[in-house]
């Protein structure tokens, strides 16, 4: 796989927060590779028996569906979460091929990619927050970087914990 750059192309706000968020998505898929299938399954953390590599690729894919679809878009929410289950997304994943996890994110990415481009920053999410307060594009874009790099560190954890492979 071929990482991006974490140096934007040019300087403005639109490519400066896609190109930190796409670089955030691949360092993700970049932590998954060579990882076999029975490692992707696996729960190394007691405290977090949903923590699989697989579960958190898959919670990836879902947390922008839910801001980029249902928040922004307004979209009725079909994410596999339930209010007795609310973390399924990440119980489910362990059924799944991680290859196909991952192609299905970068799949979707590419869509979002689309959607963002044909959208102003400041332009508002139609859905609004629990408070109340309608975030913007700009804030969404924000939150998944930072989302996508926080799990990105528990990537790289298990990874280390499964086969020793350590890296950016």
């Amino acid at each position: 796989m071929t990482r991006i750059d974490d140096i934007p192309p040019a300087w403005d706000e639109r490519t400066q927060l896609t190109t930190f968020l796409d670089y955030a998505r691949d360092t993700a898929r970049a932590k998954c590779e060579g990882v076999s299938a029975e490692n992707a399954c696996k729960s190394l953390l007691p405290g977090s028996p949903l923590m699989t590599m697989s579960g958190l690729i898959n919670h990836l894919r879902w947390v922008e569906y839910h801001w980029f679809q249902v928040v922004f878009l307004g979209e009725e929410d079909r994410g596999p979460w339930t209010d007795e289950d609310p973390d399924r997304e990440m119980r489910i994943a362990v059924d799944f091929p991680l290859a196909q996890l991952l192609d299905e994110y970068a799949e979707q990415s590419a869509r979002y990619r689309e959607l963002v481009a044909g959208n102003d920053l400041d332009k508002q999410a139609v859905r609004a927050r629990r408070s109340g307060s309608h975030v913007d594009l700009r804030w969404i874009l924000l939150h998944l970087t930072e989302e996508t790099a926080r799990h990105n560190g528990h990537l790289d954890i298990l990874r280390e914990m499964l086969d020793g492979t350590t890296g950016d």
